[in-house]
């Protein structure tokens, strides 16, 4: 069993940045694939990036990428999420998600855990 906890929410005006953190339990954090999906009020959830295992693979969602950083560190069983650039369409409770074995890391269906959120809001 693994629980995640994100952090690092909040708000901020469009142009800023802000850091997400996900803290997970567990003694196998290091072989989990680790994602950020994000689902904003009305909307569907969506992938935001995710890291493979072994960090040696990073993913992005073509709205973020070039301007969100997915990074891990295992010694402190925790994902990042640097968001710079932030514009007001990336408001949204996100979401940290863990997977156990190798699946499509784009696909909700693929992590078998789930943290319960934190809201990010950007202010035009």
């Amino acid at each position: 069993q693994v629980q995640l906890v994100e952090s690092g929410g909040g708000l901020v005006q469009a142009g800023g940045s802000l850091r997400l953190g996900c803290a997970a339990s567990g003694r196998t954090f290091s072989s989990y694939t680790m994602g950020w999906f994000r689902q904003a009020v009305g909307k569907e959830r969506e992938f935001v990036a995710a890291i493979s295992w072994s960090a040696g693979s990073t993913f992005y969602a073509d709205s973020v990428r070039g301007r969100f950083t997915i990074s891990r560190d295992d010694a402190k069983n925790t994902v990042y999420l640097q968001m710079n650039s932030l514009k007001p369409e990336d408001t949204a409770v996100y979401y940290c998600a863990a997977a156990a074995w190798d699946s499509n890391p784009r696909f909700g269906i693929s992590y078998n855990y789930w943290g319960q959120g934190t809201q990010v809001t950007v202010s035009s």
